[in-house]
């Protein structure tokens, strides 16, 4: 079975981005390659706040504690926001940013959730925009093949907690991979099954879903996109 993987409840934004670590890797006195590892190791899953980030050349560094530094490359980041998106008027919205496959909750504009997703990798990608959640059922079927020749055919009986938004694109619990930090699917927005029950008990019909992608790889215009899938 996957290894079990869950968010974390916020009773408020927090002042400080935060996240999860995705792979192994040794923190470093300072955002420097050339500065040697610590003994200090990061394993995946073990959560961090972020005392402050750094650009040197191509790399993003993180700060998660004094003297300590790691790529941002192995760390899956909440980026807290206090501005809804525009068109969000109500102050009620699910945040997802797929550059770093992250999702935050907002109610009242404030932070109430925040956790890793799995989004639509390449070329299947998940389409940035602000969307409604338009149906919820506590469990589906989906299949689909996006390969021309079937060799990518899929058939997923009862995918838990399933609330589409842009078109076919859902989001949903994914039992089948625990990759939740990464791009893994055919469009959709994967959660880990805990997570994406929490979801479901808080979201109504009607709520936005704000997708956007800050590195701007993510195609923007709408004829790149099929109806997408799991």
């Amino acid at each position: 079975a996957p290894p079990v993987f869950q968010g974390v409840v916020a009773h408020d934004t927090p002042r400080t981005q935060f996240g999860w670590i995705l792979t192994n890797g040794f923190t470093r006195p300072t955002p420097d390659f050339n500065a040697k590892e610590s003994k200090h190791e990061v394993k995946p899953g073990e959560f961090y706040s972020i005392a402050g980030t750094r650009q040197v050349g191509d790399t993003l560094w993180v700060m998660i504690g004094l003297g300590e530094w790691i790529e941002d490359r192995i760390i899956g980041r909440v980026i807290p926001t206090s501005v809804a998106p525009k068109g969000v008027e109500n102050g009620r919205w699910i945040d997802i940013n797929l550059e770093e496959q992250s999702l935050s909750v907002y109610d009242n504009s404030k932070m109430v959730f925040a956790t890793l997703v799995s989004t639509g990798t390449k070329p299947f990608y998940t389409q940035p925009g602000l969307f409604k959640i338009y149906k919820k059922k506590d469990t589906e079927t989906m299949s689909g093949d996006f390969s021309g020749d079937k060799s990518g055919y899929y058939y997923l009986e009862d995918v838990p907690w399933t609330m589409y938004f842009d078109k076919l694109r859902a989001l949903h619990g994914a039992y089948w991979h625990a990759r939740f930090g990464y791009d893994a699917s055919h469009g959709c927005v994967n959660l880990s099954l805990g997570d994406s029950h929490w979801l479901y008990d808080w979201a109504k019909v009607g709520d936005y879903v704000y997708v956007y992608d800050p590195s701007g790889q993510t195609p923007t215009d709408p004829k790149f996109y099929t109806d997408g899938g799991a």
